[in-house]
C-alpha cells in the first residue's frame, strides 16, 4: 500500500497525511497480529536516501514483527537471516488483504 505525500520529511506532513501513515501502520499491525500472533513489533521511519528510503523524496515505515526468543547468533555471525515462511506463502497470506486496504 501506498501513502502519497506532498513532503518527504516528518516536520512537512500535513495532519492528513501524518494521520493516514499512523492509520496505516496501525491496521498494518492488526493484521500482522491476527495473522502471525508476534509477542511485540520493531516500527521505524526511513526518510531520504540516506536514511535507505531509496531516494530522497520518499518515506516508508517498516514494521517487523518479534516473538521473544527470535534474535539469535545467525545474522551476527552467518550473515544469515531465518525465516519461518517463504516470503511468497507471506504474501499469498497478506495481499488479499492489503488490496481490500488499497480499494
Amino acid at each position: 500500500v501506498t501513502v502519497s505525500i506532498d513532503q518527504p520529511n516528518v516536520e512537512g506532513l500535513s495532519e492528513p497525511e501524518r494521520n493516514e501513515m499512523a492509520n496505516l501502520t496501525q491496521k498494518c499491525v492488526e493484521l500482522l497480529r491476527t495473522m502471525y500472533s508476534p509477542d511485540g513489533f520493531n516500527i521505524g521511519v526511513n526518510i531520504g536516501k540516506s536514511a535507505g528510503a531509496g531516494f530522497d523524496e520518499h518515506i516508508h515505515t517498516h514494521i517487523v514483527p518479534r516473538w521473544q526468543g527470535d534474535t539469535n547468533f545467525m545474522p551476527v555471525v552467518g550473515a544469515t537471516k531465518v525465516r519461518p515462511e517463504h516470503i511468497r506463502t507471506t504474501y499469498a497470506k497478506l495481499s488479499p488483504y492489503f488490496q481490500k486496504l488499497a480499494s
